[in-house]
């Protein structure tokens, strides 16, 4: 079985081009990992989601362990046969859920004491506990447990969660079960400040991960911060692990961000949009609830290969939200996943021939002008 591996391809100023090595297989970097957080990328069949392009796709420890069970999954095969889903997966450590979802969580040194949003029920998460979940999982691609650091905290605040962060990392690093082919991830915090992300770098390295995550960030700090962190914490990552921003983000965040040295992404963002009628395109984001577009017979976007361009019409798919029917978030969400790789293999090219900062102005030029007049 293969070692699980980065290889650095090239790099155009700081983007990189890259190759992580999984024992389910190859992922080209930059990636967006469609999210599939209860073992199903919504509104999508996993055949449909490697159509697109996608090569990974993320499940969630929070999720799984509270239903179906990730003793359940795990006799039932691991996540990849459960889902239908032979390509590498990445686990989240539930660390934000429980943060953003859970009631009357315990945060304590050993872990969070919560209540699950779906029935009440009381659970206790710690760095060993989500290690064996995600074991259990058969995640290619492990992350370290982690508290979420909120948005806004104050510095003394951000350091506090950060200095539990990192020993929670080296807990999860004492526990996770090393084999070929699987990976485990750290996960800098500190808020957006640039001092503590620097002092969370070093101790992440210290301890030794496969790759590093970038957490903590699109919580509500704004692209300019957003970047700004980046800025401060990519240097100090070494540069023969991956990237991983976490949760990352709009067109313009991932493009921002590949600039800045970042290789991986996830984001609801492409999977929830198409359930509430909007599709992302080149020329920024059409919202098909809109009666301009009922009787448009275009594609939504010229060129693109998703059934909902190739097979339909702006007036149809108008037609599908208006009236409810469950094809158009279906299309929709086909539509935005093969936006967002379509977008990465954009990038993808444009680093390898040496022209990524081109690549990136034509972008933001394209989505300047909006979208295309109504017939």
């Amino acid at each position: 079985m293969t070692s699980f591996s980065f290889d650095l391809l090239a790099t155009d100023g700081t983007a990189r081009l890259g190759r992580i090595n999984t024992a389910h297989g190859a992922i080209d970097t930059p990636a967006f990992m469609p999210v599939g957080t209860a073992g199903t990328v919504k509104a999508m069949l996993p055949g449909s989601v490697a159509a697109t392009g996608a090569q990974v796709v993320l499940g969630n420890t929070y999720h799984l362990m509270l239903r179906p069970g990730a003793e359940r999954v795990a006799r039932l095969g691991g996540l990849h046969r459960f889902m239908n889903w032979p390509g590498p997966i990445l686990t989240d450590s539930g660390g934000f859920q429980v943060m953003s979802l859970a009631k009357l969580r315990t945060l304590t040194e050993d872990g969070v004491t919560f209540q699950s949003h779906h029935d009440g029920s009381r659970h206790h998460l710690t760095p060993e506990s989500s290690m064996a979940i995600q074991h259990l999982l058969d995640a290619d691609i492990t992350m370290a447990f982690d508290e979420c650091t909120p948005f806004p905290a104050t510095v003394e605040q951000a350091a506090q969660s950060m200095r539990l962060s990192m020993r929670w990392a080296a807990r999860s690093k004492a526990a996770f079960v090393p084999r070929p082919g699987y990976g485990l991830f750290g996960i800098v915090q500190g808020g957006i400040h640039p001092e503590l992300r620097a002092e969370s770098a070093k101790a992440l390295q210290e301890i030794g991960f496969d790759g590093y995550a970038i957490g903590g960030l699109a919580v509500g700090e704004g692209q300019e911060a957003m970047f700004a962190t980046l800025d401060v914490t990519t240097p100090h990552l070494p540069a023969d692990r991956p990237r991983y921003l976490m949760g990352v983000g709009r067109p313009s965040d991932i493009i921002g961000a590949v600039l800045r040295g970042v290789d991986m992404f996830d984001c609801v963002m492409p999977t929830r949009s198409g359930r509430t009628a909007q599709a992302f395109t080149r020329r920024g984001t059409v919202n098909l609830r809109n009666a301009r577009h009922q009787d448009d017979p275009r594609p939504l976007e010229e060129g693109c290969p998703c059934p909902a361009c190739r097979d339909h019409s702006r007036a149809y798919l108008h037609h599908l939200i208006r009236s409810e029917e469950i094809l158009g978030p279906m299309l929709l969400t086909w539509h935005n996943i093969q936006a967002y790789q379509d977008l990465m293999k954009g990038l993808r090219d444009a680093i390898a021939a040496g022209r990524v900062a081109d690549f990136a102005a034509e972008a933001a030029r394209l989505e300047a002008l909006g979208d295309i007049e109504a017939p």
